[in-house]
């Protein structure tokens, strides 16, 4: 879902997966361009943790239809990846209201965020609970098992829109627009839109993971 989709989105309309970049390379690697995009300035990459080389940074938003599809994809693919690759979310910073990124990181401050990500998807799409206003989420996430007064401390808190702010810079230098979308160590990114299908996007990942790692 991109910036453009998200105001209909609010407004009502229905939305099918933007497919702009379905042209596929007939066999042979991904095509530069087409199922993927080389970043012409590099974007930061994180300090790694111990023994891990590569970074993985999937882009997405809590009220994305495409990103709830993904999720159920792209988790099992994560827990399969080389012992040298970092995966990690980052909620969109332009898509959605900022409480669903606040909502993110204050779970991940309480070590609850993979507990409750599924829950949190599913309240959404499933259930039709928006979720969009502070009292609405500490709310949910206190029905679900976490301390509200601990949730709301951690949502207000200053390592929290810290990290609001860094994620949008992030997604800012990968040059993002759209959710789902794959960023690869601050050169590549890919997604759905570009390589087809979440399936195929994930194949794209994988190129891009080697690329990565031999410097090409």
């Amino acid at each position: 879902m991109d910036r453009r989709d998200f105001s209909k989105h609010l407004a009502g309309a229905g939305l099918g997966l933007a497919l702009a970049g379905t042209a596929r390379a007939q066999g042979g690697a991904p095509e530069e361009g087409k199922q993927y995009v080389r970043l012409s300035t590099a974007a930061p990459v994180s300090t790694l943790p111990p023994g891990k080389k590569v970074e993985v940074v999937e882009f997405f938003w809590y009220g994305c239809p495409h990103c709830f599809a993904f999720e159920p994809i792209v988790s099992p693919w994560a827990k399969k990846l080389a012992a040298d690759v970092w995966f990690h979310q980052v909620p969109f910073g332009y898509i959605g209201p900022v409480e669903h990124q606040k909502l993110f990181y204050a779970l991940e401050e309480l070590g609850q965020r993979e507990a409750l990500q599924g829950k949190i998807f599913n309240a959404i799409h499933v259930d039709n609970k928006r979720l969009n206003s502070e009292a609405d989420i500490t709310a949910f996430v206190a029905a679900n098992g976490v301390d509200g007064a601990k949730f709301t401390e951690a949502f207000k808190s200053f390592a929290v829109n810290t990290k609001v702010t860094r994620g949008r810079s992030i997604g800012n230098a990968y040059k993002i627009d759209s959710v789902p979308a794959i960023g690869v160590h601050g050169r590549f990114y890919t997604g759905a839109s570009l390589a087809g299908s979440h399936e195929r996007a994930l194949t794209v990942t994988d190129y891009l993971i080697n690329r990565a790692r031999t410097g090409a």
